[in-house]
């Protein structure tokens, strides 16, 4: 096999979405495994619909999956340049050999005219075409009046009126199209802008690409890319064209299914190691078993002999599950201090207005043990630890009552916790065996009492381990919510 060179080619005409950079990443993966080159492409030509801040938004996402190229913006390359819109010389230069070796002709037709055509032809409910090849047989006079008279004109390809086109898809195998079913395309715009069809072949061409492997919805216009190579007299690369990404309903993936944009699944709080691992299944799988996989793994198996035929479904709660055995994984292998710094912009942005900032790294290390396996997202970590950062809790005091105990008995028993705990060591061993001590001179079986405690210095019925929490909250911040404690059960005892 010639060495294999893919692209990756959005048009940042808005922000790239999962099946996208689905398409990305399984090029990048192709690449990796086989040695070969990855390149970025931006297929700009579209000038009305180019979006602000859309190319940024691109290459910040590639660089959050860690999918590096190694030709496109920023890094250059020997076949530059990059952007479409810095190559129309080289496209107008094919478009007009084709005009003149007569596989492609001037259309004069204005947009109106067109639309016009569509409506009628939809009134007579005939098959839709975007254009009825008025002009393919205009006389050389009729053209030059035209012409003489200023009148703007496309260059369009002529295809062939019969026959068939065929190609190999490496996923789907062979596919025909009856030449009777394809449009005589728009090669150039009147204002000397390629369509893609034009630009994508002649960039591919010139980039050496061996492989093109895209969206599904590109399938259709693959018979006239295969005329246009034949045309120019160039070899095709190899084509695959990727299943289509649904929603779990079994409809096209949109918003209503969730976030569709991988931007925001990064602003979310997932890891860019399950959002690899999950994008790499989507269509594509090593066995009928094997779930998580890391970037190496990922990189050693894929092939696309395993991509398959069928519509992928996109599960946000396995999302969410696979997001969670990442984070486990994280900690396990590189530790608190990794799981806290990738946490601590959540907790910046995430945490109460009133919260001090900038947030003690060092204190979230702190905290992490008792808190990573309590979240599948990072953005649900500010809710979960909250109370470990704020001066002063808000919770209602009726929840102080705890099961098994009555009014007084809290009282004393919040009294006794302030005398045991003021002194001694505060490490969670200690503090569990005054506890326990305290119950037991208190009469009190061991659950109401901590669940009481828990109250008093979370504001919460359930958190991490209530001894390990105290510890980590310190014994300062434990007396003072205590007292506080303390004094909302006087008072509404007192009420």
């Amino acid at each position: 096999m010639d060495r294999v060179r893919v692209r990756y080619a959005p048009s940042p005409t808005g922000y790239p979405h999962i099946g996208n950079i689905r398409t990305a990443l399984f090029n990048w993966l192709f690449a990796r495994h086989m040695g070969g080159s990855f390149i970025v492409r931006i297929e700009d030509t579209d000038q009305a619909r180019k979006v602000e801040g859309a190319v940024e938004s691109i290459l910040d996402s590639l660089r959050w999956l860690g999918l590096d190229w190694d030709e496109g913006p920023e890094v250059g390359g020997r076949y530059g340049p990059y952007f479409q819109s810095e190559r129309l010389d080289l496209y107008q230069r094919f478009a007009r050999q084709l005009l003149e070796s007569g596989q492609a002709y001037r259309c004069y037709c204005a947009s109106e005219r067109l639309s016009q055509m569509r409506a009628e032809m939809a009134e007579r409910k005939e098959a839709a075409r975007s254009y009825d090849r008025r002009c393919r047989s205009l006389s050389p006079g009729k053209a030059g009046d035209l012409e003489s008279q200023g009148v703007p004109s496309a260059i369009r390809f002529k295809a062939p009126l019969e026959g068939q086109t065929a190609f190999q898809d490496l996923i789907r195998g062979e596919i025909t199209f009856d030449n009777s079913e394809l449009d005589d395309l728009v090669l150039l715009k009147s204002d000397g802008y390629p369509t893609y069809h034009l630009a994508n072949v002649v960039d591919d061409h010139f980039m050496e690409v061996s492989h093109v492997m895209r969206a599904d919805e590109w399938l259709s216009s693959t018979p006239r890319h295969v005329l246009l190579y034949a045309a120019l007299g160039w070899r095709p690369p190899l084509y695959a064209h990727l299943p289509m990404i649904l929603g779990p309903d079994k409809s096209k993936l949109s918003k209503r299914h969730g976030a569709t944009s991988v931007v925001e699944y990064r602003d979310r709080g997932f890891l860019t190691e399950a959002m690899v691992n999950f994008l790499a299944l989507l269509g594509w799988a090593l066995d009928d078993k094997t779930e998580v996989m890391g970037r190496d793994e990922l990189i050693r198996h894929f092939s696309i002999e395993r991509i398959s035929k069928t519509a992928a479904i996109f599960n946000q709660d396995k999302l969410q599950w696979m997001n969670g055995v990442y984070i486990r994984q994280l900690v396990e292998k590189q530790g608190h201090a990794e799981f806290a710094r990738r946490a601590l912009p959540f907790l910046e942005s995430g945490l109460p207005e009133r919260v001090k900032r900038p947030i003690d790294g060092e204190y979230v290390v702190r905290i992490t043990p008792l808190a990573y396996e309590r979240v599948n997202l990072l953005s649900e970590l500010p809710a979960r630890i909250d109370f470990f950062f704020l001066d002063e809790l808000d919770y209602d005091a009726g929840l102080l009552v705890v099961k098994g105990m009555d009014r007084e008995t809290a009282i004393a028993a919040l009294r006794g916790c302030l005398q045991r705990l003021g002194g001694g060591p505060f490490d969670h061993t200690a503090i569990e065996g005054v506890m326990r001590s305290l119950a037991e001179e208190l009469g009190l079986k061991p659950g109401p009492l901590f669940g009481l405690v828990r109250v008093a210095v979370t504001g919460r019925t359930a958190t991490p381990p209530l001894f390990e929490t105290m510890a980590v909250l310190g014994r300062d911040r434990c007396l003072r919510r205590l007292e506080s404690a303390l004094a909302r059960l006087e008072s509404s005892h007192a009420a």
